[in-house]
């Protein structure tokens, strides 16, 4: 975890907890579609397969009656989940979506050095695939259906993808609801790694909060945070935090500690601090913490994070639109994006000069820094005299 907050060889931050991402399962709705078994893990091909044969059910018609008025109205429901609405597949954060999948299949996203690579043929694939399962109805994400996690919580979504530390919001019995309770379907929860391409070298993103310490004129204010730091990471702070979301500690040391330890043994026990989907979450990304990676940090990286989840959202919001995605259309996207985030603007560091080089400034420009310094040597050699002449005068 330290290594993430470095760059260049300088540690610019420190974590403070870290997560994952999980998905989220409604077995019920699985079990239901026909599959006995959850995977250990499982992969993009069962999962698109799961959601595709539950919008394969179709639809069929159902009475509905109204509790106040007592009036009988037919409407057409799924069969999968008997509802109007369902939406098997939802992935809340898109980028996190894209920049995985990449990752998984061994393909180009940026180097250590910031040269972009993310506009090749495994993104191709990637979002042909993405516009397929759109089109069925079997995919969606959560810039355009809104948070997944209340979709799971009405029985209207069979997997939900988000933050392990969100695990406190999914699940029927979840502490943290904005579902009201008559929405609410009873279901079991099953919490698993993100889909995978290759199950035998699994691949997910390390993520979460870090903190930055930066440089005062007053020492003592670096000091005071710096010991406020070092309280954060204690075990005490570090368990405490954990237990009330899905979390993980930073350290080895509350990792192992006997209260942490016992924390995680009482799974289940109570909906509130040993909620089992909370508790699953964060040892997900305990078993699991080396095969997790981060995304190299530059000058112009968000933008390109920013812009592999715009490919996902701009692709599905077009099948929606009823456009083809086709090579054309690819074209045309990577072109928009690019250009929207700058990303041919992004200059990768070892491309960049070691030392100003005013040999490629325009004269006038040369001129005008020559101005400016002299103005600044001016201000200067003001205010040492008027120091110096305050000083004589004191005498």
């Amino acid at each position: 975890f330290l290594a993430e907050g470095v760059i260049g060889g300088t540690q610019y931050a420190l974590p403070y907890m870290r997560s994952t991402e999980a998905c989220y399962i409604n077995v019920d709705l699985v079990k239901k579609l026909g599959y006995d078994e959850i995977p250990e893990i499982i992969t993009w091909d069962w999962i698109w397969e799961v959601s595709e044969a539950a919008m394969a059910l179709g639809k069929e018609t159902k009475v509905v009656k109204d509790e106040k008025s007592g009036k009988e109205t037919e409407v057409e429901v799924y069969k999968a989940n008997g509802q109007q609405v369902l939406i098997p597949f939802i992935y809340k954060s898109t980028d996190n979506m894209m920049i995985q999948m990449l990752k998984q299949r061994c393909a180009g996203y940026s180097t250590e050095d910031g040269e972009v690579l993310i506009f090749n043929e495994d993104t191709n694939e990637i979002l042909y695939d993405i516009a397929e399962h759109t089109e069925s109805g079997a995919f969606s994400t959560f810039g355009i259906s809104s948070y997944p996690g209340n979709y799971l919580n009405k029985g209207q979504c069979i997997f939900a993808i988000d933050s392990t530390a969100g695990a406190t919001w999914m699940g029927p019995e979840a502490p943290q609801i904005d579902v009201p309770e008559s929405d609410l379907v009873e279901f079991e929860t099953v919490v698993r790694a993100i889909p995978q391409y290759d199950t035998e070298n699994p691949k997910m993103i390390s993520q979460g909060p870090s903190i930055c310490i930066f440089n005062k004129q007053d020492s003592r204010e670096v000091m005071a945070s710096w010991l406020f730091v070092q309280y954060l990471l204690t075990n005490e702070v570090q368990i405490a935090y954990s237990q009330t979301e899905g979390y993980l500690p930073v350290t080895t040391k509350a990792h192992a500690d006997p209260t942490y330890q016992e924390y995680l043994t009482k799974r289940g026990e109570d909906s509130d601090l040993y909620y089992y989907v909370k508790i699953d979450a964060a040892k997900l990304l305990l078993d699991n913490l080396n095969n997790t990676f981060i995304t190299p940090v530059f000058n112009g990286s968000a933008n390109l994070r920013n812009a592999a989840g715009e490919l996902i959202e701009e692709t599905a919001k077009s099948v929606n639109r009823k456009k083809v995605i086709n090579e054309a259309f690819l074209d045309s996207t990577y072109t928009k994006i690019k250009k929207l985030y700058h990303l041919d603007e992004i200059q990768a560091t070892s491309d960049l000069p070691s030392k100003i080089d005013f040999d490629g400034i325009p004269e006038a420009a040369q001129v005008g820094i020559s101005i400016f310094a002299a103005i600044w040597l001016g201000i200067g050699a003001y205010f040492v005299f008027t120091l110096i002449k305050k000083k004589k005068l004191s005498k």
